[in-house]
């Protein structure tokens, strides 16, 4: 797994310890897990290879945007707490910005 970014980061290191804890637990299992169960990760339709990595706690909805490059994780892009049923447009389209940044910043590097 792949981190990109400090997104991911500045918004674990906000959270109370309760939440940390299953943010750590989810990801372990989106880690170490060959079949990730679907309430913990899917595909979101509509994007160019965007995954939600899905976090429930007792009061919020957590949400980590991914993708895949070469068959590793890239993770975290960006994160939030979910307020709606639907995945909000700007963090889709945030989360399509930075793949398209980590893919560049990739291409740089392999030039060199």
């Amino acid at each position: 797994m792949i981190f990109w970014g400090t997104y991911f980061h500045d918004f674990y290191y906000q959270q109370d310890i309760k939440v940390k804890k299953r943010i750590d637990f989810v990801l372990d299992i989106v880690r170490y897990t060959d079949k990730i169960p679907g309430k913990f990760f899917k595909f979101l339709t509509g994007t160019d290879g965007i995954f939600e990595i899905k976090v429930e706690t007792t009061f919020k909805g957590i949400r980590m945007l991914s993708f895949f490059d070469e068959g590793n994780l890239v993770l975290v892009i960006n994160c939030f707490s979910k307020k709606t049923r639907k995945t909000p447009k700007n963090e889709i389209e945030l989360a399509e910005k930075l793949k398209n940044e980590y893919f560049e910043y990739k291409k740089r590097r392999i030039k060199k």
